[in-house]
């Protein structure tokens, strides 16, 4: 039984046809929308669902979505094109890659083996990657790819001897990977619409193809992204845009507000439907969030409401530094687990940088609070997963060789670089595959006659997992691997950490054997015919196999306890809500970060992500500030972000660690709200200077686990401060701290 749907929400899903915006602020049922018009099209409008392309940002969106689209209809809608722009995207290539000069089994490289493609193109070339960081070129090819920038015009337009190294690799980048046969993520987006410009009745055929483009979150596409719905929707003009610029956070990634800014000029005669109704949050919550987005100034313009009328006050917290900070917000989220407010798993610390971690982390693990911690290092990162997959990548595409780079030593075969380069050498002036040239060992010079027995050896392991594994299922195929180049002893060999690979490495086996067993409902048997490349028609399980893992993100996965709170960047949050939520770090430069005032838009894309930010929480927030923090090697102090000054006061109750002092006394920001001014002789001002000193003997401070004591010497400077505390407890006794690190408060009396 599905709840009945509002009359903006109704409208959106009964839309007729043509051009739709729904613009649908922060819980206000976006997915629940789209999902019942994918459902109402295919049972009230007989469409097929092989003719919808349905497209959102995530891989767990996509799944989510397509889950509830088989909900609504009692049965799992075949053929449907549901997915990621980059899962979509490889789809549609894997039929029309001979048009592009690649194979079907084009291999997918992520950031990694893009980094390590381009480092050996810089090589070959004679530039060093010390001088020139491989990853600093990435981002600038990568930025140019997602603006859809040409190498020529970014070496013309380039202002740094950097930008017009990344336009010479970027020209010779295109070339590399089609010998290699493969894409980088850029190249998922960028390929279908080469293949469109180059070949127009490949576009003809797939404009007819579909009858309905859907989009979800709109407001992150980028130009090649809205280029490629716009090219499948010209004909019959039945796209649905769905999302909300004032979500917008993603411009750093080349998102471009603008697409959903002016989509009713690109799209004369576009219905808007905004969805204001939010079916999250408290009031007392949406004010909050209602105050700090409406001071920007490029907006389509919304007001969200609810019925949840009331609701606790948010909680803004003054801290003393981040440890501080993080101890006060683990007390608090340990008080309400334990008063039966909200289970651990209901709440969520979020933060505008992954360093913000790392105190928090800290006090939790003091308190024994369970956590989760997503954007570290994921699953299939992991050294011992990304060599087992190099195997199967071998195994797809022979050409691969960035993965037969990474495995040609392991497990080790006595081929070390001194050995590898002969080897290169040779692939470069052959213009092979380094698995071509490794079967061909013997004809290389220069190389020692075990390395030529082991390259050879090599080479004849893959051609043999390849020849009778091939057309297996993805788990028999990396069983199979893993048992012919005895990787397991290779691991075990390296004792209770290899152990622990291992059974990285089985786990990997296992959701392999798993994601077979529903693959066929996501796959190509939907009645299309091959691709006018002449390909067999759908790819190879294994191919398969390899998309999907490749296009796995760190906010798909999470490393801890699935159970506890929740530890992630603001970026990372967007989609997701808790009962209870707290936003974190909440100071100028640090969010808004200091940069973002120096570029266009910035400062508005900072407020956005606040909102984001603040939008998460269904029944309680919790907003914090520390007034001094420990960044970039030395203790800063802060100032509260500029986007707390918008929160109306009536919704906010103020809680601090510390003595607060008057803002509004010298010119600060949020002088509105009362402050306790600090006592003259300790003059804030005077502090703000690292070499002055901070302390003065014979006054009194506090620290968190030492308790009261009394300065009684105070020597050095600057970071080198030192002070002699007394304290109160004699069984600490007295201590030399440095104050830097120490995270001392003042003890003064109350005013």
């Amino acid at each position: 039984m599905t709840l009945p749907l509002n009359p903006a929400q109704d409208a959106a899903v009964r839309h007729p046809g043509g051009p739709l915006l729904v613009l649908a602020g922060a819980g206000s049922g976006k997915t629940r929308v789209l999902t019942a018009r994918i459902a109402h099209l295919i049972r009230e409008r007989g469409v097929a669902p092989s003719r919808i392309f349905a497209v959102t940002f995530t891989n767990k969106a996509a799944g989510e979505m397509r889950a509830r689209v088989a909900a609504l209809l009692g049965a799992d809608p075949r053929g449907l094109w549901i997915g990621t722009f980059h899962a979509l995207s490889a789809r549609l290539l894997r039929r029309e890659a001979a048009l592009l000069g690649f194979g079907p089994n084009f291999t997918i490289y992520d950031q990694d083996d893009s980094e390590s493609f381009i480092k050996r193109l810089m090589e070959q070339r004679g530039h060093s990657p010390k001088a020139n960081p491989p990853r600093a070129i990435h981002a600038i090819i990568s930025s140019a790819k997602n603006r859809m920038i040409l190498p020529e015009e970014l070496g013309a337009s380039a202002d740094s001897p950097l930008e017009r190294l990344a336009a010479e690799i970027y020209a010779a980048l295109g070339p590399a990977l089609r010998q290699a046969n493969a894409m980088d993520f850029d190249d998922l987006l960028l390929s279908p619409l080469t293949l469109f410009a180059e070949h127009r009745e490949r576009l003809a055929y797939w404009q007819r193809r579909f009858d309905h483009v859907l989009v979800d979150e709109f407001q992150d596409t980028n130009a090649a992204q809205y280029r490629l719905v716009k090219q499948l929707a010209t004909e019959h003009r039945n796209l649905c845009v769905v999302g909300d610029d004032d979500q917008a956070i993603y411009g750093w990634r080349g998102a471009d507000v603008r697409h959903m800014l002016s989509f009713q000029q690109d799209f004369p005669g576009t219905t808007l439907i905004k969805l204001e109704q939010n079916y999250r949050s408290t009031q007392v919550i949406l004010d909050a969030a209602n105050g700090v987005i409406a001071e920007n100034a490029r907006r389509l313009g919304k007001t969200l409401f609810t019925a949840q009328q009331g609701g606790e006050p948010v909680t803004l917290l003054t801290a003393a530094d981040e440890r501080d900070e993080a101890e006060w917000l683990a007390g608090e989220l340990s008080r309400r687990a334990a008063e039966g407010d909200a289970a651990y798993e209901g709440m969520a610390v979020l933060y505008r940088t992954n360093a913000q971690s790392r105190p928090l982390e800290e006090a939790f693990r003091f308190r024994g609070i369970p956590y989760r911690l997503v954007g570290a290092v994921s699953f299939y990162e992991r050294r011992e997963v990304k060599d087992v997959l190099a195997y199967l990548r071998l195994i797809a595409n022979p050409a691969d060789d960035e993965a037969f780079a990474r495995i040609v030593n392991v497990p080790r075969r006595g081929i070390g670089d001194a050995s590898l380069t002969p080897l290169l050498r040779t692939a470069t002036q052959w213009g092979k595959p380094l698995l071509d040239v490794a079967r061909a060992a013997e004809r290389i010079p220069d190389l020692r006659p075990n390395v030529r027995a082991a390259l050879a050896g090599l080479a004849a392991v893959i051609d043999a997992l390849r020849a009778r594994h091939g057309a297996a299922d993805p788990a028999t195929a990396l069983e199979q691997a893993v048992a012919a180049v005895g990787y397991a002893q290779y691991l075990a060999d390296e004792g209770p950490e290899g152990v622990e690979r291992l059974e990285n490495v089985q786990e990997l086996i296992a959701g392999a054997a798993e994601w077979a067993e529903t693959a066929g409902a996501d796959g190509d048997e939907d009645g299309d015919e091959a691709g006018a490349g002449g390909a067999e028609k759908g790819a190879t399980l294994i191919e398969r196999y390899l998309t999907q893992a490749a296009l796995v993100t760190s906010a798909d996965q999470g490393t801890g306890d699935p159970t506890g709170v929740t530890l992630m960047t603001v970026h990372m949050a967007k989609g997701l809500e808790w009962p209870v939520v707290a936003l974190a770090g909440l100071e100028d430069g640090l969010f808004p970060l200091a940069r973002s005032a120096g570029e266009p838009g910035g400062l508005e894309e900072e407020r956005r992500l606040c909102y984001v930010g603040l939008t998460r929480a269904r029944e309680k927030l919790y907003l914090s500030w520390a007034r001094t923090r420990y960044r970039t090697g030395r203790l800063e102090l802060s100032e509260p972000s500029r986007f707390l000054e918008a929160l109306p006061a009536g919704a906010l109750e103020e809680r601090s660690t510390t003595p607060s002092w008057d803002r509004g006394a010298r010119g600060g920001r949020g002088g509105g709200r009362s402050r306790r001014a600090a006592p003259a002789e300790l003059d804030w001002e005077v502090e703000a200077s690292q070499d002055a000193p901070r302390y003065v003997a014979g006054e009194r401070v506090r620290h968190r686990k030492f308790g009261g004591g009394v300065v009684r010497a105070v020597v050095g400077a600057g970071r080198e401060l030192k002070v002699t505390v007394e304290f109160d407890d004699q069984a600490i006794g007295t201590k030399q701290l440095l104050v830097a690190y120490a995270g001392l408060e003042r003890e003064w009396e109350s005013a």
